[in-house]
């Protein structure tokens, strides 16, 4: 499945408000894709109707020249979602966590699930917290879980809102170096962010401002 993302004068808004106009995008696939803005300037707004939270009014997104609609008629969606503060279930454990997403889509056979969360875990460099509640984890740990959770059902895209804001630089410098690692395999990476020197390695940025791309 192709990771390139087109987002095609995509207008969205709530009821007959438009908040974005005219937002028309190309992704290339295997890259790190930054997206850049201050508050309010509308990042928010396009991750959520990259991933299907909020539809757009007007225009087309697409994902290997699919729509969203397309893609889940396979089982699974074409991205996964890394968020801000990890956002793990705090009463599971870090490998239940990372099972969770394929305990939804059933992209994997149960008997599977458990060892492809535990080599994930592996992949991003935790597998001895496997059996740790995230409150016992440091944020950077957090976030490699998270970082694993949203791989589980293999996807293509990895939607990442804001994913070194509560990090200090090192810790998100190691994030970066493991996002590169991802493109490497042909994956591609959005980042959402208001914090333009964070983002290292990214091969393209572009800047919103009031809902437009600057």
């Amino acid at each position: 499945m192709s990771a390139a993302v087109s987002i095609d004068q995509v207008a969205v808004g709530y009821g007959s408000t438009p908040v974005q106009s005219g937002i028309d995008v190309r992704i290339p696939q295997g890259e790190i894709f930054a997206v850049v803005g201050d508050s309010g300037s509308g990042k928010s707004t396009l991750l959520r109707t990259v991933i299907g939270l909020m539809p757009a009014q007007s225009g087309e997104i697409l994902f290997g020249g699919a729509t969203l609609e397309e893609r889940m008629r396979h089982g699974r969606p074409p991205f996964g979602v890394l968020f801000q503060n990890g956002a793990l279930w705090s009463s599971m454990t870090t490998l239940e966590n990372v099972m969770l997403p394929m305990d939804f889509s059933c992209a994997f056979p149960a008997r599977e699930r458990q060892a492809r969360a535990l080599e994930l875990l592996t992949r991003v460099g935790v597998p001895e917290q496997a059996d740790k509640l995230p409150s016992t984890l440091s944020g950077g740990q957090q976030q490699r879980v998270a970082i694993a959770r949203a791989l589980a059902n293999d996807p293509p895209l990895i939607v990442a809102d804001e994913p070194t804001g509560n990090l200090d630089s090192a810790t998100g410098a190691e994030i970066f170096r493991l996002f590169a690692r991802l493109t490497a395999e042909g994956r591609t990476i959005v980042v959402v962010t208001h914090e333009r020197d964070t983002v290292t390695g990214a091969a393209r940025t572009v800047t919103l401002a009031d809902g437009c791309v600057a």
